[in-house]
């Protein structure tokens, strides 16, 4: 069973360990989308040693479980290092940014307001 009416590259009806489901490639960020709306996005991260995302912000509070690995994230002024197995929460619209002293793999989810 492969379709879904809200999810998307993903298999359904199958249990999956979800960090096999992106691949680390040297000197990329590689993700994958498995759903967004207005109210809300899901996606698995794989980030290669070095990579990372530059400082931005996000319209609604973003949560990210960390799977593989460890990376470092900026929320505001305050550094995080965050381990697999470890959640960290960054709160719409304060500046963040994420960085792969060593490759990590993550997922993140963004909860929006739905109006």
């Amino acid at each position: 069973m492969t379709q879904g009416r809200f999810m998307k590259n993903i298999e359904f009806a199958e249990p999956l360990i979800l960090a096999d489901l992106v691949d680390y490639q040297e000197g990329r960020v590689v993700s994958r989308t498995f759903a967004q709306t207005k109210a809300m996005s899901l996606t698995l991260f794989a980030f290669a040693a070095g990579e990372g995302l530059s400082t931005h912000t996000a319209a609604g509070d973003a949560f990210v479980q960390i799977l593989d690995g460890e990376a470092s994230i900026t929320i505001g002024e305050k550094d995080v290092v965050a381990r697999a197995g470890q959640v960290v929460v960054m709160p719409a619209e304060v500046p963040h940014a994420l960085h792969a002293a060593k490759q990590f793999k993550m997922l993140l989810v963004v909860v929006k307001a739905s109006d």
